[in-house]
């Protein structure tokens, strides 16, 4: 797996991710939302530079200009429901693009710290010789995006996948490099070293759904 750290050089993109982290301005869930949609925006743009081109004649009022434009055929592909914000944000830069949803989550048996990851509902184009982009804002032990991956395969075999996280652990980007396809490319803001005993991202920022949308049953 190729993995794109992109909070390692100065840019905005760290007060952005300083600012979904901070406890203080999290209580803004829709300054939240709109800092995820940002940092979206951000990994797009440099997704968008691993993507194929070709040149394009366009007219303008007073002539032609030959332009190198995207060429891939893009399916964003997100996480219910935290992933939404982060969706939005690629998708206001890659408008064109094909959109699949899915449900993915993890069922803890009573109080225990252990669980597994359902999927229950999945909505997608064919995903056959296209470039798939999978959105899960926190990857925290792979599980969620290794059940995603097998959950894909009816819809057909992409011809590239690019894996778009805001903050994720070294455990967890380490599953993933074992399950997903080599060539496979990971964009994401930051990575912390250390998951607590529930499978949470240490320091991380929380639940990204709940601080997004509101706190569920």
């Amino acid at each position: 797996m190729i993995i794109h750290r992109l909070g390692e050089e100065n840019s905005l993109l760290n007060k952005f991710v300083a600012e979904i982290r901070d406890v203080n301005i999290q209580k803004d869930s829709m300054r939240f939302r709109r800092n995820i949609e940002r940092i979206g925006e951000i990994l797009g743009y440099e997704l968008s530079k691993a993507l194929s081109y070709k040149s394009k004649l366009v007219e303008t009022p007073l002539g032609s200009k030959e332009m190198s434009l995207p060429n891939d055929e893009l399916v964003l592909c997100s996480v219910l429901r935290a992933g939404l914000p982060l969706h939005q944000g690629l998708l206001n830069y890659f408008d064109a693009a094909e959109n699949a949803f899915i449900s993915a989550y993890r069922h803890h048996r009573g109080d225990e710290d252990a669980f597994e990851v359902i999927v229950n509902y999945f909505a997608a184009p064919s995903l056959e010789n296209k470039t798939l982009v999978l959105t899960d804002p926190m990857l925290a032990t792979g599980k969620t995006l290794e059940n995603v991956l097998k959950a894909l395969k009816k819809h057909g075999t992409p011809r590239q996948i690019h894996i778009i996280s805001v903050i994720g652990s070294s455990l967890g980007i380490e599953h993933i490099t074992e399950v997903f396809p080599e060539n496979t490319q990971l964009w994401i803001a930051a990575i912390d070293a250390q998951l607590n005993n529930k499978g949470y991202i240490i320091p991380g920022i929380g639940d990204a759904g709940d601080l997004a949308y509101g706190e569920k049953l």
